[in-house]
């Protein structure tokens, strides 16, 4: 097994797709957090999560992770090389597995230093927004439990991610395939949700990735199946997510807000 990591991290880090990719997904993650810290504006009484909007930009920069993912083994498969790799090492679940452990190092790694950055963005920007102490809200800190739990979470959902880029890619063997099915699973199902009413909507928020259960409650992977699932323990995501708050802005009046939205809904 060991021989086999070896020879898998070797074709990763010589490749020189490998390390830009992973910069960029580290790039455009904290831009876009960064980017979206720098032009919100809060007025008193809008009940925002300073937490949630330091990370919106994993929501793309995941995109990047799982595109890498996919060319790391699909590309093996467009030129023939999977032939070699195979005859070296045949038993394919140790291949597979050692690719897995490579590429959720890899997202690990670029998922620490995306996170850091983003939440690095949100405390340096928001308190200008409005989002401040003086106005109810916490400042964006690691040391806060709802943050904390928040930044390891969003960590293992870029790895999760990952792992589903390549699932989806040993699958299918095809790069832009397995691309465009990436994509699609992530993020086809939300935006069909805004077509449809309860409780289809509610299903399809279910099922898909970035909306079944966020990055701090995300609990299991099914991976070998090509796809990754997860579940919030106590459903309290679920039900608030869709209101439009995640719990952690720690603002009485949102919970209230939210609580009232939730009592119409559920009649």
């Amino acid at each position: 097994m060991s021989d086999t990591l070896r020879a898998e991290w070797t074709k990763l880090r010589t490749v020189a797709t490998t390390g830009w990719l992973l910069i960029g997904a580290v790039v455009l993650t904290v831009g876009v957090s960064a980017t979206v810290a720098a032009s919100t504006h809060v007025t008193s009484g809008q009940g925002q999560d300073p937490t949630k909007l330091s990370l919106t930009g994993i929501y793309l920069g995941q995109t990047v992770l799982a595109v890498l993912a996919v060319l790391t083994i699909s590309e093996e498969y467009g030129n023939g090389m999977i032939r070699s790799t195979l005859a070296a090492i045949p038993r394919r679940i140790v291949l597979l597995a050692a690719k897995a452990a490579t590429m959720a190092w890899l997202a690990l790694v670029a998922g620490v230093l995306a996170v850091a950055g983003c939440l690095l963005a949100g405390r340096l920007w928001l308190p200008a927004a409005g989002l401040n102490p003086a106005h109810g809200y916490a400042l964006v800190s690691i040391t806060r439990g709802p943050t904390l739990r928040a930044a390891l979470g969003s960590v293992l959902y870029l790895v999760l991610i990952t792992l589903l880029g390549l699932g989806v890619a040993t699958a299918v063997r095809d790069t832009a395939v397995s691309i465009g099915a990436v994509l699609g699973l992530l993020y086809l199902p939300p935006i069909l949700a805004q077509a449809v009413a309860d409780p289809m909507r509610h299903h399809l928020l279910q099922v898909a990735p970035m909306t079944a259960g966020p990055p701090p409650t995300w609990a299991r992977s099914h991976w070998r199946r090509g796809r990754v699932s997860a579940s919030s323990p106590d459903g309290r995501w679920d039900r608030s997510f869709s209101a439009g708050c995640c719990y952690d802005c720690g603002t009485p009046e949102c919970h209230r807000r939210i609580r009232a939205r939730l009592q119409i809904a559920t009649g």
